[in-house]
């Protein structure tokens, strides 16, 4: 489903392209520090220590959903520059993409790429050694994980839709709307190896997700009923 909304939405239009590319490496970037912090966090703290370990690894969590969130930001603002200049570039005086595409198209970056960091850990994971439910663990390890790498992607799609709305309305409750879902789901992990703790809950947001980003996109129950009748 990812690569079909890159292929049929994104890969014809080469600046769409170049939004793809840069909001995947500002999610990166914030992967990145956020990777650096909680390293040197577990290197200066006593591993031994169970809890504080278990401690760690959820302020890791937290930050690093934080810290996504404010490169999201940083993109927004970027791109809010980036239209001033096509602006002033164009001979009508008009902008070859709007900020609502751009919102999409920066949302999937941001998705591709977490979807692409998630499918490499797995595969790493794959190669052994040992094997998934072996102590008596559920052996559905893989395609569940590949159900949330999937709800992530559009996920990370929807938010951009909706915080670039939010900061383009001066709706600071919309982007805080973000945070928590993001951290909803995110937090959602520890219910892990009960993925339905996980699964269930972020689909459901997925949904909601899709339906308030649909809406302020300028969507309808009349436009998706023709669409869905294939009518014009």
């Amino acid at each position: 489903p990812a690569f079909g909304l890159f292929l049929f939405t994104i890969a014809r239009d080469p600046l769409r392209i170049i939004i793809l590319i840069a909001g995947a490496f500002f999610w990166l970037v914030s992967l990145l520090l956020s990777s650096l912090i909680w390293f040197i966090a577990v290197k200066a703290s006593d591993p031994r220590d169970e809890r504080l370990q278990k401690g760690l690894l959820i302020f890791g969590v937290m930050f690093s959903v934080l810290l996504q969130e404010a490169f999201r930001f940083l993109y927004y603002k970027l791109l809010r520059k980036a239209i001033e200049g096509l602006v002033a570039l164009s001979e009508d005086g008009c902008s070859p993409i709007s900020i609502q595409q751009m919102a999409y198209v920066a949302g999937v970056g941001f998705g591709l790429m977490s979807g692409a960091f998630s499918m490499i850990n797995l595969l790493a994971d794959a190669l052994g050694p040992g094997t998934v439910g072996i102590h008596g663990d559920s052996q559905l390890y893989f395609l569940t994980s590949a159900f949330m790498t999937m709800v992530l992607i559009f996920l990370h799609t929807f938010w951009g839709i909706l915080f670039f709305h939010g900061c383009e309305h001066r709706r600071w409750w919309e982007i805080m709307a973000v945070v928590v879902m993001h951290l909803t789901v995110s937090g959602s992990s520890f219910c892990n190896p009960l993925y339905v703790g996980s699964l269930v809950p972020s689909y459901l947001l997925m949904a909601a997700a899709a339906a308030w980003a649909y809406l302020l996109s300028g969507g309808s129950a009349q436009n998706l009923r023709r669409f869905l009748l294939c009518k014009s």
